[in-house]
């Protein structure tokens, strides 16, 4: 028997990923885009870069949550 609940919760979380990398794009295009402008605001670059490490840390542990645990 399927379990409906785990199904439903890993398209959720599949859904999530999605959007957390799609973040992560935008901010990769916004930090090259503050880049080539010139030297602006240095600190708002680094708020991006630091929001990204974040997502990148967020896309992680939610990949592990999708992946099954493996018993050697």
């Amino acid at each position: 028997m399927v379990d409906r609940t785990s199904n439903d919760n890993q398209a959720a979380i599949e859904a999530d990923l999605e959007r957390l990398r799609q973040e992560h794009r935008d901010l990769d295009a916004a930090i090259a885009a503050l880049q080539t402008a010139g030297p602006g605001d240095q600190l708002q670059v680094q708020r991006l870069k630091k929001r990204k490490l974040v997502l990148r840390d967020r896309i992680a542990f939610m990949e592990d949550m999708l992946t099954p645990d493996i018993i050697a």
